[in-house]
């Protein structure tokens, strides 16, 4: 039987998704952007609110899908995964109540507490923000300053690289947020893992580590991700196997204690001098870190999804040894003042050697147009890092004015950057 997949979304991270399924299903989906990238893949594009669970249930049953995954962490919140499953449509993405491992911070804080999960920093929670500016008064110490809701990437502010305790204390009166998580602040080399999780099993996928500072050399407003690399084994240059190792260790520990959790555990970590720490779980495929992880999945991505709908074990998944560096194109004064309207030149066929994966655009009669959002990602895979660099690099000369690109990502010399800064952590 032909399977037919629902995809919800329409960013890179879908375009992805729905690159890694297309040839092997009918496949339809649905997001309140139309991504041309998907909608040359799909059968059937439906313009919806990714929030809207009763309409995106009336779309699967109309198309009569027999499988749905949900891509945006905005949907799961809302509980369409819940509907979904609801109306009989087994859902890859868990359901609202499990999804709270990424969109309640201080649940997920707590819940790692209670439940023993390694690499848990120290944290308190407030709801009310002038005890947690005392609170950073009082601390002996930096802090990453978080608001327990999603913010898209973007809502972190740490001490002692962003801002100082007063900026701290000044930002959280500007924003009046109803609940506030405060953390040590973790000193070390990001890194993201991400499983494929069902039935009380999960599949660990190649390590990303994803750049969400705006500007070349980390500098700069956090963004949704400007781009991020893997390389040709499981561990970025940077780490160890054991680092890995324990990485996956935490997600076995959250998968153990949360029941009934279905979909992509993605466990963004700080290797420290101490080993790895938990920055946060995300309950979906990061955005960029799908455009390196579907790539180069040698094993079918529909048979993750039936395996899991049908109660089976997650099939052993195959990657190529292959390297990822993927590169986003995002609009000028991208995130703080991004200004939109600029001409999106380059295609499939300009992109060469990368592949192209179209994110945030406006399409009108004459072409493609940026949003304010990030707008398209090009990702070069080749047998090292550096020569995945170049052909991501090769890509964007021809993506046209009015973009802001960090070129630093993937280069030689951050990483070896990285490698040093970690040596100095261990040593």
């Amino acid at each position: 039987m032909t399977e037919t997949v629902l995809l919800v979304g329409g960013g890179g991270r879908e375009h992805a998704i729905a690159r890694a399924l297309a040839d092997d299903c009918d496949l339809y989906a649905c997001a309140s952007n139309r991504n041309p990238g998907i909608a040359s893949l799909a059968a059937g594009f439906e313009s919806l609110d990714e929030t809207a669970s009763e309409d995106i249930v009336a779309y699967a049953e109309d198309v009569g899908a027999t499988l749905a995954i949900v891509g945006p962490e905005s949907a799961l919140a809302a509980g369409v995964a819940d509907a979904l499953d609801d109306a009989g449509v087994y859902t890859f993405g868990p359901q609202a109540e499990q999804a709270r491992i990424e969109t309640d911070k201080a649940f997920q804080r707590q819940f790692m507490d209670d439940n023993d999960v390694p690499g848990n920093p120290d944290f308190e929670t407030f709801d009310d923000t002038e005890a947690a500016c005392d609170y950073i008064d009082a601390y002996d110490g930096d802090l990453a300053v978080k608001p327990a809701g999603l913010t898209g990437g973007k809502g972190v502010k740490v001490i002692g690289d962003q801002v100082d305790k007063e900026g701290a204390k000044e930002y959280l009166r500007e924003e009046q947020y109803d609940r506030i998580v405060l953390e040590e602040r973790l000193v070390g080399e990001e890194f993201t893992v991400q499983a494929f999780v069902a039935n009380g099993d999960l599949v660990t996928t190649p390590a990303v580590q994803d750049h969400k500072r705006a500007y070349e050399g980390d500098e700069g407003p956090n963004t949704g991700g400007m781009g991020s690399y893997s390389d040709t084994t499981f561990e970025l240059p940077f780490m160890t196997e054991e680092d890995y190792a324990d990485a996956v260790s935490v997600l076995e520990a959250v998968v153990d204690a949360l029941d009934g959790y279905k979909g992509i555990l993605y466990g963004q970590f700080m290797l420290t001098s101490e080993g790895p720490k938990v920055i946060e779980f995300n309950a979906r495929f990061g955005d960029p870190e799908a455009m390196n992880t579907l790539p180069v999945l040698e094993t079918p991505f529909l048979d993750v999804l039936v395996a899991a709908r049908e109660g089976a074990q997650i099939p052993e998944l195959a990657f190529a040894e292959q390297a990822t560096v993927c590169k986003y194109a995002v609009p000028e004064g991208y995130p703080t003042d991004p200004d939109a309207g600029a001409k999106i030149e380059v295609d499939e066929e300009s992109a060469g050697d990368a592949l192209l994966f179209y994110a945030s655009v406006d399409e009108r009669d004459d072409g493609l147009y940026t949003t304010t959002s990030r707008s398209f990602a090009v990702v070069g895979v080749a047998d090292s890092i550096s020569e995945a660099e170049e052909k991501a690099e090769s890509a964007l000369e021809a993506a046209g004015d009015g973009f802001h690109i960090r070129h630093d990502i993937g280069k030689r010399e951050l990483v070896q950057q990285r490698i040093n800064h970690m040596n100095e952590l261990r040593e």
